[in-house]
């Protein structure tokens, strides 16, 4: 009789949904079980009425990144509280590209000016350009304007999101259509 080997298991970024305001302790308790997990955040100026504070906030409200084999820990991952469901596409939870992940990193520890901009939100669209200097070198993406500022729109087509980054326009090269 011959010994059956088991496909290795496999693991894949998923995307996760969360209560709204729970993105931090979903981090915590998932890490405290072992799991490798990325909550993208960013410092933003906040007021109140008797002062202002630098604060860090999800890049993506009620979202965050789990690395995980899912057949495995499908249900221990959707009982941690605050863990509303993992987002679908196609009926299938969505696998976030490993490229998407690490730009996003990047841009967040090499980019002060960035926010996220919801796919739904209209925009006139502009140039396409590319960055070919800097740390997102490489990287395509459309100028637009936001909040009377010349921005480059970065679309990260697995999580369906798109990042609005300031970049000198020394960093840009139009992208000529074939």
């Amino acid at each position: 009789m011959q010994n059956q080997l088991k496909p290795e298991s496999i693991q894949h970024w998923y995307l996760l949904y969360t209560n709204p305001r729970a993105e931090k302790k979903v981090e915590v308790e998932l890490k405290h079980k072992g799991y490798e997990v990325f909550l993208p955040l960013h410092k933003t100026l906040r007021q109140w009425s008797d002062r202002k504070k630098l604060v860090e906030v999800p890049l993506f409200n009620s979202y965050l990144f789990v690395y995980t084999e899912l057949e495995k820990h499908y249900y221990q991952i959707l009982n941690v509280p605050g863990i509303v469901k993992f987002v679908n596409f196609e009926k299938k939870p969505a696998i976030v590209d490993p490229r998407e992940i690490e730009l996003i990193k990047l841009m967040l520890g090499n980019i002060k000016d960035l926010e996220n901009i919801s796919a739904g939100e209209p925009f006139e669209p502009g140039q396409e350009v590319e960055i070919i200097a800097g740390p997102l070198i490489g990287t395509k993406g459309k100028m637009i304007e936001h909040k009377g500022k010349n921005k480059i729109l970065i679309e990260l087509n697995s999580i369906q999101q798109s990042l609005a980054v300031t970049l000198p326009v020394e960093f840009l090269r139009r992208v000529k259509k074939e």
